[in-house]
């Protein structure tokens, strides 16, 4: 691992301009691997090499396609390379593909280029020095305008070691942007190898990818382990980011996974249909036209291309070439899109190179009216700054959230993230709490408007039941906060407890104020109940009578007849009937003198001791059976 490259080095430039000749010069590798692409003399899929520097070290190198027709795998190609190698024929100087190259190469922040002005022994010095000159005027208003310009010849082998150490001199500068601490490798080639199975191609873009580890493909969501790992034909136990690797993964058929879908470690990426970007429209055909938001575009995202509409935000209608706007892409498929990834969007017909940008939050609320909330997490994560897109972030949060549900939303790494809200929450920046052994982050503003809102639906409840305790959990969450989940509910609830505006009571949720009056008015109801089944002694009135004698309201009854269950004071024999303890104690009392002295008895015998009917002798007994008081041996019982 200790000469692993860690960064990827890729061509771009026109259609026989000596791409894959240059490559083959400079690696010894042919990267035209396909016969189709012998026979016809083009690139047409991505070709694969590595490239040793003069100092020893190697990387990886990428030659992609430079006919107009295979655009689409260019970018598939740039996708996660951190130096550009551009091919410029000398004798045909800048072409439409060259243009087209530069802006994908620009658009998706490939930090550093060298320029390599190929067939060099076609024209001579004055031409040369013209067709240098051009190339740097070109390249003047691009992030390249420093490129070095190499006169090579392949034919001839000069100038190849020039470009060599050109190459390495362009990588001292350059460090790979991979924030990403999980895997993550967009897959550019799928194959078969006789006896060990399904075989991936990709550069991986972060994390490490390890035999034995798992990955999970997306968009399917199928998973497999990794059987081998390879460098450039080389078996080796782990790669890391930046590297050009083969996965062997066994569980997967050539049918369950194809070019343009993205690996992931399990669980730490999501698709999203849709992005917020800092976007960027560049007219690379020259047609003078701005482009008009809501128009339909190719997106392309790893090695994926997929349809989609870029809606430009804050009422924007239309963007110059060369101008740039907060937007939000909506795509027609879904991508596994993170926080930092470069995308780029061409037109829908003719095919062109139109733009693009970078993605900001992977998973943004359907919206193109900006709040200032939205516009401070989206500056923020456009500088880099995780700490204050986090915090706008928990802010634009309609409820407490968790650091999982913040990354995701995000898209970017949960470790961060989570780094970011302990920090906030001990600086006081933000509050927690704790539903189901699980931490959720927000601001104390949101807390305060769910415990107001708490209030406010349990008064409401109280003014239309006067006479009840409270309200079911499940219920208050419906009337209070209809979309939180029953988890982060219940930690609100406890906060609404905290500050005095809520309190359980028997399995219901009341307001303090409220639930003073109907907890007395349900022991005015008890008292009342009991004082009737104390006096009826052994032929206590059923339910529904048992209400109509007090003087209780049926709903209210009930509830009192609970409390006096909670309370021991009384017994439910079954569905109507009541005891209350005073009048079992009676019972008891009678039942025991009557088997003492005659030593058994039957129901008939106790019935008359009772001084009771059937009808309540026979429950009342089986509840002394039940307590051990008497023992019932066939028709006959005696003490227990």
């Amino acid at each position: 691992m200790a000469n692993a490259p860690h960064l990827v080095l890729g061509t771009a430039g026109h259609i026989d301009h000596g791409k894959s000749s240059l490559t083959l010069a400079l690696t010894g590798t042919d990267p035209d691997r396909l016969r189709e692409e012998k026979k016809r003399g083009i690139t047409i899929e991505l070709g694969f090499a590595q490239l040793e520097l003069p100092d020893g070290r190697t990387m990886g190198v990428v030659d992609v396609p430079g006919h107009e027709r295979f655009v689409r795998q260019m970018i598939a190609g740039a996708t996660g390379i951190d130096v550009a190698l551009l091919v410029i024929a000398a004798d045909d100087g800048i072409m439409p593909q060259t243009i087209e190259h530069v802006a994908v190469l620009e658009t998706l922040g490939v930090p550093a280029c060298v320029v390599a002005l190929s067939k060099a022994d076609l024209v001579d010095s004055d031409w040369i020095a013209f067709m240098s000159d051009e190339i740097r005027s070109f390249l003047q208003n691009t992030p390249y305008a420093q490129a070095e310009i190499i006169p090579v010849s392949s034919v001839e082998g000069t100038g190849v070691e020039e470009v060599r150490a050109a190459i390495q001199r362009a990588c001292s500068g350059v460090e790979p942007a991979r924030q990403h601490r999980a895997l993550r490798l967009p897959v550019d080639r799928v194959f078969t190898i006789k006896g060990a199975g399904t075989v991936i191609t990709g550069t991986l873009w972060s994390g490490e990818a390890r035999v034995g580890g798992s990955v999970e493909v997306l968009p399917s969501g199928k998973t497999s382990r990794i059987r081998s790992v390879q460098m450039h034909d080389t078996p080796v136990e782990a790669a890391c980011a930046g590297n050009r690797v083969a996965l062997n993964l066994p569980d997967l058929s050539t049918s369950q996974i194809a070019p343009g879908d993205f690996l992931a470690e399990p669980g730490t990426l999501a698709t999203s249909d849709r992005f917020d970007a800092f976007f960027t429209y560049l007219d690379t055909a020259k047609t003078g036209k701005p482009l008009e938001t809501g128009a339909r575009m190719h997106v392309a995202h790893g090695t994926r291309e997929v349809l989609g509409r870029v809606l430009f935000c804050d009422g924007k209608k239309a963007l110059a070439s060369g101008e740039s706007t907060y937007a939000q892409i909506r795509l027609e498929e879904p991508l596994p899109v993170a926080s930092s990834d470069r995308f780029i969007v061409r037109t829908y017909s003719p095919v062109q190179v139109a733009g693009g940008g970078r993605i900001l939050m992977a998973h943004p609320r359907r919206r193109t009216n900006l709040t200032d909330v939205d516009r401070a997490m989206l500056d923020a994560l456009r500088d880099g700054d995780i700490a204050t897109a986090v915090q706008a972030a928990v802010e634009r949060e309609e409820f407490p959230a968790s650091a999982a549900s913040l990354a995701r939303g995000l898209g970017l790494p949960a470790e961060a993230v989570s780094e970011c809200l302990e920090t906030a929450a001990a600086s006081r920046k933000l509050v927690t709490l704790q539903a189901e052994g699980e931490t959720l982050y927000t601001t104390r503003r949101v807390v305060q408007k769910h415990v107001s809102a708490i209030e406010r639906a349990l008064l409401a409840f109280h003014a239309k039941n006067p006479q009840a305790i409270g309200i079911a959990s499940e219920d208050l969450r419906r009337q209070s906060a209809p979309r939180c989940s029953a988890s982060c509910f219940s930690a609100l609830v406890r906060e609404a407890e905290a500050a005095g505006k809520a309190t359980h009571s028997g399995g219901h949720i009341g307001h303090p104020s409220a639930q003073g009056a109907a907890a007395a008015a349900i022991d005015d109801a008890a008292a009342a109940l009991l004082a009737v089944l104390d006096a009826e002694f052994a032929t206590p009135p059923l339910r529904t009578d048992l209400f109509a004698q007090a003087g209780v309201d049926p709903r209210m009854g009930d509830k009192a007849l609970n409390q006096l269950k909670r309370d021991g004071k009384a017994t439910k024999l079954d569905a109507d009937l009541f005891f209350s303890e005073t009048a079992i104690q009676k019972c008891a009392q009678a039942v025991r003198a009557y088997l003492e002295e005659h030593g058994e008895a039957s129901v008939a015998d106790l019935k008359d001791a009772l001084g009771t009917t059937r009808k309540y002798a026979v429950p009342l007994l089986e509840l002394l059976d039940a307590r051990g008081i008497t023992k019932r041996e066939g028709n006959m019982r005696t003490l227990g």
